[in-house]
């Protein structure tokens, strides 16, 4: 049992892990200028040698993008949280009784990664610069992806997953 808890405790951090790299690294959209040159934008910045904000990011014409910041946001927030009422319902929870409470949070996290990721793969083109539209996902877009089954599965384990001694 001990390491089943472990493994568990392990695939939710490694979770956390993909979720803030892929919320904070630079790399969803990767565009290259010349043979050396590459343009690394994430939800915030584009950067090349300086990081630049993203055109118009506070106009309501980049909404999606907003709401792609703020499910990213949410779902690390969401998936700490969980983390840490797994560890409280560890210690206070009866034997016999599942971790309910804590598969709710992780699989609302998973839900805000799929919003946004979706949200950010269907209206790249509306929140980017036009200089900036011929390019490709980059390696946080991937991560994000990623991370989406990971808090899912997390999500159903601890719905199955009942205390025991």
């Amino acid at each position: 049992m001990l390491i089943i808890l472990l493994s568990i405790i392990l695939f939710h951090l490694a979770a956390v892990i993909l979720l803030l790299v892929a919320t904070i690294y630079n790399a969803w959209w990767v565009v290259s200028v010349g043979k050396q040159e590459l343009i690394f934008t994430d939800l915030w910045y584009s950067c090349n040698s300086t990081c630049f904000p993203v055109e118009n990011s506070h106009t309501a014409s980049a909404a999606y993008l907003q709401a792609v910041q703020a499910t990213m946001i949410l779902a690390t927030i969401l998936c700490c949280i969980s983390f840490f009422v797994f560890i409280l319902q560890l210690f206070k929870l009866q034997q016999g009784e599942r971790f309910l409470f804590t598969a709710i949070i992780q699989l609302l996290a998973s839900v805000c990664v799929m919003i946004g990721v979706s949200i950010y793969t269907q209206q790249k083109d509306s929140f980017h610069a036009v200089s900036l539209r011929e390019g490709s996902y980059g390696a946080s877009y991937i991560l994000a992806w990623i991370s989406f089954p990971m808090t899912l599965i997390s999500g159903f384990l601890y719905l199955v997953l009942r205390k025991r001694k």
